[in-house]
């Protein structure tokens, strides 16, 4: 029994080793995904593309709420001169307007977001190739992008940031 306990004790203290050793060699990296929509060229490039592919609209919508607000304070000042007629059609246009006003916002909202998204996507499949990319020739065994914490040391953003810029 005593030769067996030490037999598996011994195989227990060599497998400790053999990981510690292993665990010597195993090379991780953390790369800040947030860091890279903001700082990346590509990012800025595409967050220029959709503040100019979506300007007009908000500009419209701008528009339209300024005018929707002249037309109820105007409204609010007419009101009590009104008759209870001209009260109840020009309340019913005010609301159509708003309603019509809330339904374009919440489009350009969800079509902004979309587009938001789609061009994101794209920021970030072209991170995760130079992620790849800087990892093989560097030999990392794992890249994290999410955590709760990490050591700067294991940041390599940085180095992402450059070889994303430079891969134009």
């Amino acid at each position: 029994m005593k030769s067996l306990s030490r037999q598996i004790s011994l195989a227990v203290l060599m497998g400790s080793m053999a990981l510690a050793a292993h665990a010597q060699e195993f090379k991780a990296g953390f790369v800040n995904t947030d860091r890279i929509f903001r700082e990346a060229t590509t990012a800025k490039a595409a967050q220029a593309k959709l503040e100019q592919e979506f300007a007009k609209r908000e500009k419209d919508l701008v528009d339209m709420g300024t005018t929707l607000k002249t037309a109820s304070d105007k409204f609010e000042r007419e009101a009590p001169t009104l008759s209870e007629s001209q009260r109840t059609a020009r309340q019913r246009q005010l609301v159509e307007q708003d309603r019509e006003f809330q339904r374009k916002r919440r489009e350009f909202q969800e079509d902004l977001n979309s587009r938001k998204n789609e061009e994101l996507s794209q920021v970030l499949e072209r991170a995760n190739k130079v992620v790849k990319t800087v990892a093989e020739a560097e030999k990392y065994d794992v890249i994290l992008q999410e955590a709760v914490y990490i050591n700067p040391k294991y940041d390599i953003t940085d180095k992402v940031i450059k070889a994303l810029n430079a891969a134009k």
